[in-house]
């Protein structure tokens, strides 16, 4: 299970609970082309603590 297949799962059991995807690689299941999925979250490797941090709190707004 990918962790694109895992938010769906989760989903499924929370509906609209706020998913934010990281990761290093750029082919993933969530970026096609180089263009996210609507309403998709995400935050590219490597990334500071205070850009995670910034990210999680707009996620959550």
């Amino acid at each position: 299970m990918n962790g694109r297949q895992l938010a769906e799962e989760a989903l499924k059991l929370h509906p609209g609970m706020p998913v934010l995807f990281t990761t290093g690689y750029t082919r993933n299941a969530i970026v096609h082309n180089g263009v996210l999925d609507p309403g998709v979250n995400f935050l590219a490797k490597p990334y500071t603590l205070d850009q995670l941090a910034h990210k999680i709190r707009e996620v959550l707004s």
